[in-house]
This record gives structure tokens, sequence and C-alpha cells, in this order.
């Protein structure tokens, strides 16, 4: 009797082995349930993106308005009648990027006497009241 109940229990051991640790196991199921839930959830964001896309379609298909939407934004497009006014503000100043010269006049030193004094008069594009070349 012994012996059958032993046998038994093997029976059930080799039984409960594949559900417990083998290859389908309820590790595996729950490993699969967490892929599926993160694929699901870039799945729905891609489908978010996708809509977008295709509204965007429609309205470039649809009239000329979402062309000109966008050659504004990602071209600067600027029409004939229109008047052009580039605004700086507070948080963002302007920067002036200067590239220096190519070859041997970029790479010479202006040297300390290139400094402007702190007094000096700004430089105007008009001449003065008195021309000194007027015969």
């Amino acid at each position: 009797m012994r012996g059958l109940l032993i046998g038994l229990a093997l029976v059930l051991l080799a039984l409960q082995w594949p559900l417990w640790l083998g290859e389908g196991s309820w590790r595996d199921v729950r490993d699969l349930r967490e892929q599926v839930a993160q694929q699901q959830a870039a799945n729905a964001e891609l489908e978010q993106r996708n809509q977008a896309l295709e509204a965007e379609v429609r309205d470039l298909r649809g009239g000329t308005a979402a062309v000109e939407e966008r050659a504004r934004r990602d071209l600067g497009m600027i029409r004939g009648d229109e008047i052009f006014f580039f605004v700086v503000g507070e948080d963002e100043p302007a920067r002036l990027q200067v590239e220096p010269l190519p070859g041997p006049a970029g790479e010479t030193d202006p040297g300390p006497d290139a400094q402007v004094p702190e007094d000096a008069e700004p430089a105007t594009d008009t001449l003065p009241p008195e021309d000194p070349f007027d015969g």
C-alpha cells in the first residue's frame, strides 16, 4: 500500500511539474500577459499618432490653408502683401552668429588697439552737418 501511495505521489508530481516549472507554466503566462499589456500600450500610442497623421493628410488634401500654415511654419513663407516683424522676447535673447573669415585674415589677432573705448560715440550712417568735401 505504501508503494502505491509513493507511486501515485510521483505520478501527481510528474503531472504538476509542467504546470509550475515547465514550458507554459504560470510564470510564462504572467510574463506573456505583461508583454501583451506593453504591446497594447505601444499600439494605443501608435494609433493616436496614425489618427493625427490621417487628419493632417485630410487637411492637406482638402484645401490650401493647411499647406500655407505648414509653409509658414517650416519654410518661413511670407506673402507679398505682408510685412515681417521679428520680435525678440526677454526669455529669448538675440544672438549674432559670426563666422571667422577663411584664410589668413581669419587667423590674425586684431591686437590690443582694436578695443573700442567706453566714451566713443556710436557710428552713424549719415554724414556730419558740415561736409569737409564741399568745395
